[in-house]
């Protein structure tokens, strides 16, 4: 969803010192400040998975706003004068990348008149390519972060960002940065071994919408289908494609249909209705798009990741 520009044009309009920084996490977005004070680098990340990679490489130097708030889509975001006023006093902005905000980012950006560095934290990852199911065109899969490698790189690109925009403070962000590398190497290692202890012929997925293509690829799953076929949350099946769904998932004997936090679970759970497998809904749905709340099972990347793996393993034994 976009909002209107003359919306964006509105909000900037408005006298943004009347927002404080401090109270915009309340309505529009999760905004989240960590180590902010005299002296802090003023940052801003888009996604969940992107703030909480720059808070680990970050933490105790960076002042961080975070844009999308948990179990949200970020194709619904909507900017707040709070988020135009931090966005504008921002040194750096840490995106996704690999298209994830090419149609939303750009408007609140000029909007809030940033003139700081953009890092795109895709950088050097080696992106999947799916179809785009509007115009049948080729389009990069965006949802990265799902291969804990990819998340490396990305971190990766957030240290060496941090270094340039504060080069004092070299060593603290590369002790950061090698700290969670580490846990990021373990994590990968446990996924694998858990994953492997599946039946080959039980590692068949189906999720809500197709955001788990890296994942599917480093673990060695076989994708059978999703509810929404598209790397965007925003499309729909047509009756028959959810038939030639239900049918696939038959034939292929897969388990469950798993559902995600950020989506209502409404289609999904017909599907596996119809098709007569389990449903993974509710408090147990995978995390997809986004990062859970705070206090959730899923509220940092590590944690996530963890919990969408045993959340699979037991459904699929």
């Amino acid at each position: 969803m976009h909002r209107p520009q003359q919306a964006l044009v509105a909000l900037a309009a408005i006298s943004l010192t009347a927002f404080p920084l401090a109270g915009c996490g309340a309505k529009g977005g999760s905004a989240q400040a960590d180590g902010s004070g005299p002296g802090t680098l003023k940052v801003v990340a888009t996604t969940t998975p992107v703030a909480d990679f720059v808070r680990n490489i970050g933490k105790g130097r960076v002042d961080l706003l975070q844009l999308i708030k948990p179990n949200a889509s970020p194709h619904e975001y909507e900017p707040t004068p709070a988020h135009l006023q931090a966005i504008g006093q921002a040194k750096v902005l840490f995106e996704n990348g690999a298209g994830l905000e090419e149609e939303w980012l750009d408007k609140p950006v000029q909007a809030a008149g940033f003139s700081g560095r953009t890092v795109d934290t895709s950088k050097h990852v080696t992106l999947r390519q799916g179809e785009d199911e509007e115009t049948g065109k080729p389009a990069d899969d965006p949802h990265i972060w799902h291969n804990p490698r990819n998340a490396k790189i990305m971190c990766r690109n957030i240290e060496q960002a941090l270094i340039k925009a504060d080069p004092d403070h070299k060593a603290d962000y590369h002790a950061n940065f090698t700290a969670y590398a580490d846990r990021l190497d373990a994590l990968d290692k446990d996924i694998a071994r858990k994953i492997g202890s599946l039946p080959r012929e039980n590692r068949k997925l189906v999720t809500n919408h197709d955001a788990f293509g890296y994942y599917i690829d480093r673990y060695h799953l076989t994708y059978v289908g999703a509810v929404i076929p598209d790397f965007s949350d925003q499309a729909e099946l047509s009756g028959k494609q959810i038939d030639s769904l239900v049918q696939k998932i038959k034939a292929q004997k897969v388990k469950a249909v798993f559902g995600e936090s950020s989506l209502p679970p409404k289609t999904a759970k017909a599907i596996a209705r119809q098709a007569g497998v389990k449903v993974i809904a509710g408090d147990g749905s995978l995390y997809g798009d986004s990062l859970g709340p705070k206090g959730s099972a899923g509220d940092t990347y590590l944690k996530s990741e963890r919990f969408n793996t045993k959340t699979i393993v037991d459904a699929l034994k």
